[in-house]
């Protein structure tokens, strides 16, 4: 009888350790499997690719060498996004500091598309557009709470851990985040396209 190949996924758990052990491979499973997710709050939160991107970069640095600190009691997922999360926000608090210094840090984000029709792309970016100028207009704080919940799809509870704060912060915040969202966003703009 021929054997059979199952697509078995290896835990978070499994690869910490072996990551732990000085597994390279493990390492790298590790950092495909969150990028998408880290980038895009980063991205989120930035509001740039580059300084998204350099955020990333450096959250994963910062994760892997203090791995051995990492005891377990949040998942590995849960863990690294905080770390994405406090890198992100200290880099737009230190990209505020340069701006007020003088120094232009410009940037014009555009997220690539992937679709086939040109008129849905440019309707996708305005709109993408004017939900990182609403989200741009949010505390750092609200901005932070309502990406983690919007882009990762975490519970309440995992935002909590992650900010370190009750879980009903966590509701009120997004609650908050959303009713600041609905009055910045043009909806004539949206139900037009």
């Amino acid at each position: 009888m021929p054997e059979v190949m199952t697509d078995v996924r290896t835990s978070d758990t499994t690869l910490v350790q072996r990551v732990r052990e000085r597994d390279a491979a493990a390492r790298e499973e590790l950092f495909q499997r969150y990028r998408g997710e880290a980038y895009r709050v980063a991205y989120r939160l930035l509001g740039h690719e580059d300084d998204a991107l350099d955020a990333v970069q450096d959250a994963m640095l910062k994760a892997f060498s203090a791995l051995d600190g990492f005891d377990g009691r949040s998942e590995f997922r849960t863990w690294l996004l905080r770390i994405v999360t406090n890198t992100a926000l200290d880099g737009g608090r230190r990209r505020k500091r340069l701006a007020r210094d003088g120094t232009s840090l410009d940037h014009s984000p555009v997220e690539p598309s992937i679709s086939e029709d040109p008129a849905k792309d440019l309707h996708q970016q305005d709109l993408r557009r004017m939900l990182d100028r609403a989200l741009g207009g949010l505390t750092s704080t609200l901005r932070g709470t309502f990406v983690l919940f919007a882009e990762t799809g975490l519970s309440y509870k995992e935002i909590a851990e992650i900010q370190q704060v009750p879980i009903g912060t966590v509701m009120s915040r997004i609650h908050a985040a959303r009713e600041k969202l609905q009055g910045a966003i043009d909806w004539s703009q949206i139900k037009g396209g």
